[in-house]
């Protein structure tokens, strides 16, 4: 056999892997939280269209949600301020919150010209369109750090007529409260809220981490499967910290809010989504809820 048919048959045989996967999550949702160096890196932002792309062409109903934190400090950076932060939230005064807002948007619309540059209708809209997120005032331990939104209600209806339209909708973090005020909203929070709210199939949060480490001091503790029980162990043992430590709470609640699978992927590797999800292993951390009884049949 030649090279070239040698080459042909391997492509047929990843076709192949892929095949009942397509199959099992055609018309499901799949929820995107898309963030870290996957946003700033050109080659890795057009790679994760591709594979949202592909995602809604070969029938699954792909959400992106999307952060944009180096960004938007970049632009507070260049008005002269610093940016701060309590606990990993950025405090957020009025001007703060202005430039947040005029970057989401223009992420967004920026993700929603690659999206339609490779044939898919795309809108973007943020948590303020058709009520989709409410919120209230976020104070971590008693501290005021300005217009930092906690979601208290999830309106989901703008995003199923726009599935229903076949649109790929492409959501900014921002809400608003109960006096229509405008608040910043952290976007892994955003994700979680929206994909409990939609039934969501699968959420994926692309970070800039290979997945969970039992030890992280230990490359070699990558951990592929996590039960919701397994996972509040590991919260409970001290063992994880810093960034990953909210990222695994809010997978497990979204989990126990009725989300199918979450996984963490590292979006630093290229169409991470697309060997997640259409290739027998994967290659991020995967959790489940501890009744699942088809994990051990299949890691999807």
């Amino acid at each position: 056999m030649d090279r070239d048919l040698q080459e042909v048959m391997k492509k047929a045989e990843v076709l192949i892997e892929a095949l009942p996967y397509i199959q099992k999550f055609n018309r499901r949702i799949i929820v995107v939280k898309y963030g870290g160096s996957a946003m700033t890196d050109e080659a890795l932002q057009k790679s994760v269209i591709q594979d949202v792309t592909l995602l809604k062409l070969v029938g699954f109903k792909p959400i992106v949600v999307h952060g944009g934190g180096k960004a938007i400090s970049s632009w507070i950076e260049k008005v002269g301020k610093e940016p701060q932060f309590v606990n990993g939230l950025r405090v957020t005064d009025d001007e703060t919150m202005e430039i947040a807002e005029m970057v989401l948007g223009r992420v967004g619309k920026q993700l929603v010209t690659m999206t339609e540059a490779l044939g898919v209708k795309a809108i973007g809209i943020s948590g303020k369109d058709g009520g989709l997120l409410r919120v209230r005032k976020r104070t971590p331990e008693g501290a005021d750090i300005g217009y930092v939104g906690e979601i208290t209600n999830v309106t989901p209806d703008i995003l199923f007529e726009l599935l229903e339209d076949d649109y790929l909708p492409i959501v900014a973090p921002v809400g608003l409260d109960e006096r229509f005020q405008t608040y910043n909203i952290n976007a892994d929070d955003a994700a979680c809220a929206i994909a409990a709210a939609v039934g969501a199939d699968k959420l994926a949060f692309l970070t800039d981490v290979a997945g969970v480490l039992k030890n992280p001091e230990d490359p070699d503790s990558f951990l592929s499967r996590l039960s919701v029980s397994e996972a509040e162990q590991l919260i409970s043992s001290g063992m994880v910290g810093g960034g990953m430590l909210p990222k695994l709470a809010g997978c497990t609640e979204a989990v126990r809010n009725g989300v199918h699978r979450v996984h963490i992927l590292d979006g630093r590797i290229p169409h991470c989504l697309l060997l997640e999800i259409f290739t027998n292993h994967g290659i991020g951390t995967m959790f489940y809820n501890d009744t699942d009884t088809e994990v051990s049949q299949d890691g999807k």
